[in-house]
């Protein structure tokens, strides 16, 4: 028997790397992972630029915590770019954690259950140990987990603030070239912390968009993005636009008036622009039995 999980991506609005303080709201892309049990070893596959070395990670450490020795093949389908700042290696963990775990209490008995903060942190773990992430990331996986916008303690792994996002198009524009979050700059990023601070205030106090903006901008510095890509978003009319994670994507909340304006203003850019939208149901089970 298949189980299946999908789990969003998510954009960033503070970057957690800078001061362990982040925020970040699911959107419209997804990686669903399709869990069989077997009797033969751990076998991973996918349909795109997904680390299988992560998937792997991810079915031990479900079977450590269970204590169970079986085969898992697992496969991947994702319309969520990698290395592209949108929480790709979360949403993986997330699903695959979620589907292994569902397909091993329903094989084996109830008592296996894990709650949801149990298997997010087992994700977490896992990307850790994968090391895709530097903090954990615990901003975009629960994100990703929940849904809507998470305003979080990364260090803790404590969400400060949890609520579904404004329903508004989102834009995101996608240069054509990867950005490994674990290979970025970080005593660089560090420096930005008395200034992130300022925009993780806006994001508590609910200026989620001048948080984003703020934000967006100050990563640009650091990890020497182009800001005008930014700047010509908000030209044009978006509500909020920044880098996303450490990039190199960027991303913009437009509402319909805008959004033709916005999306002209990014054709000049070289690369992709994906036209999606909040998620506000975070990673969900498809099949289960």
């Amino acid at each position: 028997m298949k189980t299946i999980v999908k789990s969003p991506g998510s954009a960033t609005v503070i970057n957690a790397i800078a001061s362990g303080y982040g925020a970040a709201f699911g959107i419209g892309m997804y990686i669903t992972a399709e869990v069989e049990l077997k009797s033969s070893k751990i076998k991973c596959k996918t349909d795109k630029e997904v680390d299988t070395g992560l998937m792997e990670i991810c079915v031990k450490n479900v079977l450590r915590r269970f204590d169970i020795q079986t085969g898992v093949k697992v496969k991947i389908y994702s319309n969520l770019p990698a290395a592209s700042g949108l929480s790709s290696s979360s949403a993986t963990s997330n699903a695959v954690t979620m589907a292994t775990a569902l397909a091993l209490s329903n094989e084996y008995g109830s008592d296996l259950d894990l709650n949801n903060y149990e298997i997010l942190n087992m994700a977490i773990d896992s990307s850790l140990e994968a090391g895709v992430t530097i903090t954990g990331a615990f901003d975009d996986a629960s994100a990703s987990f929940f849904g809507g916008l998470t305003v979080t303690d990364n260090m803790k792994r404590k969400i400060l603030k949890k609520e579904n996002m404004e329903e508004q198009n989102i834009l995101i524009y996608i240069p054509n070239k990867k950005s490994l979050t674990a290979q970025s700059d970080i005593e660089r990023m560090k420096l930005l912390a008395p200034y992130v601070n300022l925009a993780f205030e806006l994001a508590l106090n609910g200026e989620i968009y001048k948080a984003l903006t703020l934000n967006g901008f100050l990563y640009c510095a650091a990890l020497e993005f182009n800001p005008n890509i930014a700047l010509d978003a908000l030209n044009a009319g978006a509500i909020a636009s920044g880098l996303s994670g450490t990039g190199p994507s960027f991303v913009a909340v437009v509402d319909n008036k805008n959004l033709d304006n916005v999306l002209d203003a990014w054709k000049s850019y070289q690369g992709d622009i994906i036209h999606t939208n909040v998620d506000n149901e975070g990673t969900v089970v498809i099949k289960a039995k």
